[in-house]
């Protein structure tokens, strides 16, 4: 499961700190959130998945923020 998939489930609070903060470590209130999340789309997947405090996102996952930020599509299309 990507950032794509649980971004819509994200308050605007936790999508505004992800860009506005992306690449750097998680804090344990952004990775509960995104934890959460994830959890709500898919309870199997976001255990295998889990997003610890402290870690950085995927690098995919950065690209992908910084598109959004950057008014791109993140898809690439």
């Amino acid at each position: 499961m990507s950032i794509e998939d649980y971004w819509p489930q994200l308050s605007s609070e936790t999508r505004e700190w992800l860009i506005a903060h992306n690449g750097e470590p998680v804090p344990a209130d952004v990775a509960s959130a995104i934890n959460g999340a994830a959890d709500l789309l898919d309870p199997s997947a976001a255990q295998r998945r889990a997003i610890t405090p402290g870690l950085a996102l995927s690098d995919e996952d950065v690209d992908w923020i910084e598109a959004v930020a950057n008014d791109e599509d993140p898809t690439g299309s």
